[in-house]
């Protein structure tokens, strides 16, 4: 890797029935890639049928997994989560016109301390490609790239990350960028680039390992298959028939359903031409892939010969938004943000420290303040059909409007409330990950939250001419336009900078110049929607709305925590009872923090009160309001504050001399006092005369300085001597 470590790719050891698979190593870190390939496509299938998995064994780590089954479950977000990563960056490569069932399966089996197995998992899932005779067009590899201290890193470890102000995920073939993700802390466009550039060239060089390895196994040589029945006389009768009404219907700047049924009348009366024989069924799925062709070139030359979209807008123009805030009285605080036909409401929940989600990941345990969630249900695109559970779609766009907000919400003394994000996906015709970052900030806004700076986003599009030499930039994609363009690039910041990105390229070659073109309009597009936002909600409401439960934070020292919490929990469960409260209480190396909370302000004060009153320090030449705890004939103890008592003796009851306690006070009286010294050891001497005036002509008499120990000690052995020695001596005799 060039900077001493290395990476081992080993095949023909594990896994051998597989149909290719590899185990690549990185110092403890071990993942093992199978991949297998059904012998031929079902009937009837049309596309690529790919699936990607990635699985972490809690063994390759040492630990027992959670729960009470104690063995790995389904999936988790964060196993998702990577292989998406893996799947956006082989999907592409695969022939157009192969569709059997192809299964890769990545499984980190050893895990090393310091080594992120997430930058290796694209590189083992190729190079099993690359050993099997499974058609691919690879071979590809993913890196992460960090910024640290201005200087960027290939692959680095959990605690170089921490510092990192830039983190991406960069997958590509020796040739070509496919997919970039990531965030960062407001970087430049510039930046971000020179981060893709740094990762190409490290992904060139395990590219080139994995052609030796393909050529070491003899596998250059793929199967072959026959997936699709082509009929070119067919192919062209349907672009000359269809092509110019489709393209009027392109000019017609419909809405999305609209256009799409207007589409459909020009397959139909095409497919109504076709002779009523035994060769019917199989013309008509043939005209349907053929019609499908014909939509994406008319659509594409409208773009590039005319400079119009399906909607009519120009490339660089963005549809109408509208924004409102606290649609929802209930909640915590809402935003519904509509940009054209797609629209996200979204609501924030807040919630105490035991709300934070959990997290228990192989090689990541801890607890997250700041989540979101994005739900996108069949109806927000006029589907029917049922919604069964969080699709794997839905966790990834949701952790990329996560990444794009998460710089930006402030977390820890900044804001102790755990912090819930949903976004609810109504309608949708373009980027709904991005109207989630739109509604999430003018949500988090409404909410009270004190966000640091507003965060919008937007998904920038690419029609590319064959060899580049005609390109257009799109902002602000339609669905259509992703679905039959060459770039799906999200980019969401705030005025300052870049805060995530998403990108997945379908198109060989494109030139950095075009990234660089399509970044700088992006940034202009992202600009003008942040002015949209802040013309609604200029700045975070100042305070949470009346029926939002309030929570208030003591911060403490460490050592008084267990005053706080008391014997079995028990002061603590007592005061939540009394108050009404609930409060938790948290520590770092530094300090405990006690979090209380509660729908009533006065409950909450009641608490603190309580809690403040544990944890305060006496103060010398304070006043206080003290309980008797015990009377004696030299004076009284009274506590001036939870688990703290001082002596008042008698010579500081009254200016006149005390010959009996009880006349003034007796146990469990109310009594203010004054502390007056701390003395040696930490002890409190406490007294009411000083509270007093003090009788004409008073001098207070000197006290006596209690000896030091020394002097006693000395005084002591000198006694046992006078007797006739010390303890040893009479041991002896």
């Amino acid at each position: 890797m060039g900077d001493g470590r290395t990476i081992e790719i080993e095949t023909g050891k594990l896994a051998k029935q597989a149909d290719g698979s590899v185990v690549v190593k990185m110092g403890d870190t071990m993942l093992l890639a199978a991949v297998t390939c059904a012998p031929e496509a079902k009937e009837d299938v049309d596309f690529m049928p790919l699936s990607v998995e990635y699985k972490e064994k809690y063994a390759a780590a040492g630990r027992y997994p959670g729960g009470f089954l104690k063995r790995e479950g389904r999936t988790n977000d964060h196993e998702i989560l990577i292989s998406r990563l893996i799947d956006r960056a082989l999907r592409p490569l695969f022939p157009d016109n192969f569709h059997a069932e192809v299964f890769v399966t990545v499984n980190l089996i050893s895990a090393g301390k310091d080594i992120m197995p997430d930058a290796l998992a694209g590189l083992a899932a190729s190079a099993a490609l690359a050993v099997s005779d499974i058609p691919f067009n690879g071979p590809i590899s993913e890196v992460r790239v960090a910024r640290i201290d201005g200087k960027l890193y290939i692959n680095p470890t959990f605690e170089e990350l921490e510092k990192a102000d830039i983190d991406i995920m960069v997958g590509a073939t020796a040739d070509n960028i496919l997919m970039v993700e990531g965030e960062m802390k407001e970087v430049a466009e510039v930046e971000m680039l020179e981060a893709i550039k740094f990762a190409h060239t490290e992904i060139k060089k395990h590219c080139a390992v994995q052609k030796e390895l393909e050529a070491a196994v003899g596998k250059q040589t793929k199967r072959t298959y026959c997936h699709e029945n082509n009929d070119e006389d067919l192919r062209k009768q349907v672009m000359e028939a269809t092509y110019a009404k489709t393209y009027e219907v392109a000019k017609q700047m419909k809405g999305k359903h609209e256009r799409s049924d207007l589409f459909a009348e020009v397959e139909e009366t095409f497919l109504s031409t076709l002779p009523d024989d035994e060769t019917k069924p199989i013309k008509e799925k043939q005209v349907k892939r053929y019609y499908h062709d014909v939509v994406k070139k008319a659509m594409r030359d409208m773009i590039l010969n005319d400079g119009v979209r399906l909607d009519g807008r120009k490339t660089d123009e963005i549809r109408e938004i509208n924004c409102e805030v606290d649609y929802l009285p209930a909640t915590h605080g809402s935003a519904l943000f509509t940009r054209g036909e797609t629209q996200s409401l979204t609501t924030v929940t807040l919630g105490t420290k035991m709300d934070q989600k959990q997290v228990d990941n192989v090689l990541e345990q801890g607890e997250e303040q700041f989540v979101l969630h994005y739900n996108f249900p069949p109806y927000s695109t006029g589907e029917a059909k049922p919604q069964r559970g969080t699709s794997r779609r839905e966790i990834g766009h949701g952790h990329l409007a996560w990444r794009a907000l998460k710089p930006m919400v402030p977390v820890g003394i900044e804001n102790p409330y755990a912090v819930r994000v949903v976004s609810e996906i109504l309608e949708s015709n373009g980027s709904s990950s991005m109207a989630t970052v739109c509604a999430g900030t003018l949500a988090l806004m409404d909410a009270g939250i004190q966000l640091k700076k507003p965060v919008s986003g937007i998904a920038m599009g690419l029609i590319t001419e064959a060899g580049n030499k005609k390109f257009a930039v799109l902002s602000d994609i339609l669905g259509d336009e992703d679905h039959l363009g060459d770039m799906d690039f999200k980019v969401t910041g705030t005025q300052d900078g870049i805060t995530a990105t998403q990108m997945d390229i379908k198109v060989d070659g494109l030139p950095y110049e075009v990234l660089a073109k399509a970044l700088e309009q992006a940034r202009q597009g992202r600009l003008h929607i942040l002015g949209k936002l802040t013309e609604v909600m200029p700045a975070p409401r100042p305070e949470l709305k009346p029926h939002v439960p309030r929570l208030e934070q003591l911060v403490i020292d460490v050592e008084d925590i267990g005053a706080i919490i008391g014997p079995g929990g028990k002061i603590i469960q007592e005061i939540q009872k009394t108050t009404g409260t609930t409060i938790t209480v948290t520590e770092d190396a530094q300090h405990g923090y006690v979090d209380v909370f509660a729908v009533d302000k006065a409950a909450i004060d009641a608490a603190m009160a309580r809690l403040q009153a544990i944890v305060e320090k006496p103060e010398v030449g304070k006043t206080y309001k003290g309980t008797v705890k015990s009377i004696m004939d030299f004076g009284a103890f009274v506590e001036i504050l939870p688990g703290k008592e001082g002596l008042l003796h008698v010579s500081e009851i009254d200016y006149k001399r005390v010959t009996n306690v009880e006349d003034y006070f007796k146990t469990d009286d109310e009594i203010e006092v004054k502390l007056v010294e701390f003395e040696r050891g930490g002890k409190l001497r406490l007294s009411m005369k000083a509270l007093q005036p003090a009788p004409e002509g008073w001098v207070e008499p000197e006290r006596r300085p209690r000896p030091e120990r020394s002097d006693r000690d000395r005084r002591g052995g000198d006694r046992r001597d006078s007797r006739g020695g010390g303890r040893d001596d009479r041991r002896r005799r």
